[in-house]
């Protein structure tokens, strides 16, 4: 199986100077030296630059790159379409510089962009959401017609910023050669809206908010736990927020816990507000009974990146099989893997999720459109997957991975 690429970025520990590599991934950041542990944040999304082998004294340009990783999901007639997403793309649309950083992000490792960081670096003018569609509309090529719902999953955004300079022809900074024939004569990259760099990366320190005891997870987990006060936090801007949360106990020792969002929403456009309603939209071989009208409707999500099916697979199972309240508050003692997609991505999967066990599809898809879905409240449990060698798996959901899958979604 080959690991999707990952970007390295070179960096320093805040609390004591030793240098450290991060991977875009990263979110909790753990001193090997200091021992120190933070969480990186940013207020937006993350800048990098690439290094450069110019020569000394020319005045470096720094273009902006959009870098864009995601599962692209589309609901089309009686199927459910995926596609993994990565790519880059200018921000700053120029004929003169090349419209792809091609694979160089790919070999080299980056470093974050600080206001002391030297360089002249040019303003953005795509924004964010036009390079989506312009992404959106480039791999939805070739799909059949028509697409009643897209959405992109598992979204890692960043951008990233390569040097050039002008020297009688515009060159490359990072492999030190022209890039085009000679500009027009009043062409002047220096020009070009920009500036010195102002974004500054944060890291705040891993200290739960209740009582003070030491958060823990991996590197790249979305939520960190205390196992002092059993509390389960998430950073919601510069601040921890807390996650209603638990376990379903295990019947065996040997056991991986995955972790599950389980999402009450507010859906527009259908009535699916009960467990009734989901026995009538996804035509299930059940007869709807007293009491099901009154015990409510979840989305269940998978709270962890996988493999696209594999993704779909879990969420409709889980969704269609409704598990009930019944978990323990506080976290299991056995093996946890971590949380690796975030609310936002679980939240906006719904629609996916939705459009792969409504039935007749040929009759509810074109409705799609007109579907509002909404979140009110979330919750993460946490189920036990058995071990048996490398495969995991949960015999009443008749679901099953790996160990190897499992660490190569990691890095979608």
């Amino acid at each position: 199986m080959v690991q999707p690429f990952r970007l390295l970025i070179d960096h320093q520990c805040p609390q004591c100077g030793a240098p450290i590599v991060l991977e875009e991934t990263d979110h909790l950041f753990s001193c090997p030296y200091c021992k120190v542990k933070s969480v990186l944040f940013t207020s937006d999304f993350f800048r990098f630059m690439l290094p450069h082998a110019a020569p000394r004294g020319k005045t470096l340009a720094y273009l902006p790159y959009w870098r864009f990783k995601a599962i692209l999901f589309s609901s089309l007639q009686g199927r459910i379409d995926h596609r993994i997403v990565d790519v880059s793309h200018q921000a700053l649309l120029s004929n003169y510089f090349p419209i792809s950083l091609g694979l160089r992000s790919q070999v080299m490792k980056l470093r974050f962009i600080s206001p002391e960081t030297e360089g002249y670096f040019l303003k953005p003018g795509l924004p964010y959401k036009d390079m989506v569609q312009i992404v959106e509309k480039r791999f939805s090529k070739g799909l059949p017609q028509p697409i009643y719902a897209q959405r992109f999953i598992g979204n890692t955004l960043s951008q990233i910023y390569a040097p050039f300079y002008v020297d009688g022809k515009i060159h490359d900074g990072v492999l030190n050669r022209p890039i085009t024939s000679m500009p027009p004569v009043d062409f002047d990259v220096m020009a070009l809206p920009g500036g010195p760099p102002h974004w500054q990366i944060q890291f705040i320190p891993a200290l739960c908010p209740a009582c003070g005891w030491d958060l823990e997870g991996e590197r790249d987990s979305m939520t960190l736990h205390c196992r002092n006060c059993s509390s389960l936090w998430t950073l919601a801007g510069k601040k921890f927020k807390k996650l209603e949360f638990g376990h379903v106990p295990a019947l065996s020792k040997e056991v991986l816990y995955l972790p599950f969002y389980r999402i009450l929403a507010e859906i527009k456009g259908m009535e699916l507000r009960s467990y009734a309603d989901l026995v009538r939209i996804a035509n299930l071989p059940k007869v709807v009974q007293k009491g099901m009208e009154k015990r409510l409707f979840h989305f269940w999500s998978p709270a962890f990146k996988i493999r696209p099916r594999d993704f779909l697979r879990f969420s409709i199972t889980f969704t269609l099989s409704q598990p009930v309240n019944e978990w323990v508050p506080h976290m299991p003692k056995a093996e946890i893997y971590p949380v690796t997609l975030s609310i936002h991505e679980a939240v906006e999967s719904l629609k996916i999720n939705l459009a792969g066990f409504m039935k007749p599809p040929d009759i509810l898809s074109p409705t799609l459109a007109d579907i509002q879905i909404k979140a009110k409240s979330l919750a993460l449990v946490y189920f036990p997957f058995q071990i048996q060698r490398d495969e995991i798996f949960h015999p009443f959901f008749q679901l099953r991975t790996t160990r190897n899958v499992l660490n190569y979604a990691r890095h979608l």
